[in-house]
This record gives structure tokens, sequence and C-alpha cells, in this order.
């Protein structure tokens, strides 16, 4: 910023320049944020023969996700199923937690545009001896080309954690995975 003095007679009033490059006065776009995002949400549900507490026991646990998803899962920040705790898979932190579920969200990347990716799973009560395993995703699609893309990758990732769920209700029900 500089003065600039003007004079007219006697009087005389100092008056503010602000001086900037032109680069500085039109920001350019954050690479993270999404301009027009467009948002998918998946909800899944899968019944389950045993009491949600049981279910909870078995498949709930925030790493967990190692068995039930075939992903390598190890905690790298925090106490494990506690707020805040982190897991490598997709560095999602752990936002939210009830008795039986738990949120996540996956962090932006840097240079990456952020798609506010969450997910919650849930066992949900439904008698004293059955429960529905409940898992929903919302993210944003808006960064993919066109709606073939984000179509594919909607039925890609359906695929992918109806797979998950089926994998929690054999283990919750007392079975076993073939090997991968």
């Amino acid at each position: 910023m500089r003065n600039r003095v003007t004079c007219f007679g006697a009087s005389c009033a100092v008056a503010l320049a602000c001086v900037t490059p032109a680069a500085a006065q039109t920001p350019a776009p954050d690479p993270i944020v999404v301009a027009s995002p467009t948002y998918a949400f998946l909800p899944m549900e899968i019944d389950v023969d045993r009491p949600a507490a049981e279910v909870w026991e078995r498949v709930g646990g925030y790493c967990d996700i190692g068995e039930w998803f075939g992903l390598p899962c190890e905690i790298t920040s925090g106490s494990g199923d506690e707020f805040g705790s982190v897991r490598s898979v997709g560095q999602e932190v752990l936002v939210g937690k009830t008795e039986l579920s738990y949120t996540y969200t996956q962090t932006p990347k840097e240079g990456q545009p952020y798609n506010l990716y969450h997910g919650t799973l849930e066992a949900r009560p439904v008698t004293a001896t059955t429960s529905k395993l409940v898992y929903t995703l919302i993210f944003d699609n808006s960064m993919l080309a066109d709606d073939a893309a984000r179509e594919a990758d909607r039925t890609r990732r359906l695929g992918a954690f109806t797979r998950a769920l089926q994998n929690m209700k054999t283990l919750a029900e007392g079975g076993t995975l073939p090997p991968r």
C-alpha cells in the first residue's frame, strides 16, 4: 500500500491507494474445492440372523474392514475405535460412533478435488434375535467425466459394498470366508 497526497490550495487530503499485482487480485481456484458437486448416496442393507450386539461384536471394529472387505487395515493414528482414529484404508477418520455404529470420512488429498466421502456402518436390531447391517455411503462424483462414468462408478461401488455386506453377514452368522 502507498500513500498519495493531493493538495488543492491550502487543503490537502491523503488518499490510500492499494497496489497489488494482477494475479493477486483474482485468486486461483482451490484445486480441492468442487464448484458444482453432485452427491451420490448409496443406501445398502442386509438381514442377519443374529442379535445386533453379537453382529457388532463380530464385524463392527474399525479395522474389521480388513477381514470383510479384503483390504489390509491398520490403525495409523489414535486408539482404534475412538473418535479421531485413522485407519490405513483410505486414510479414513472415525468421526461418529454409537454403541452399534460408526461413521468415517476420507480426508482431502493435496491437489485432488475433495469428494466429501463419508460412510456409516450400523448393526440395527430388528427383533431380539435378528438384526440388519446398514451401510450408507455419500460422496461427490461430479469430477467424473459424464453421467455414464458416474453410473459406472456407482455400480462398481454398489457391487463391492454389497459383497462386503454379504461377507459381514457370513461372519456374523458364524461362517467363514473363502481364502483370497
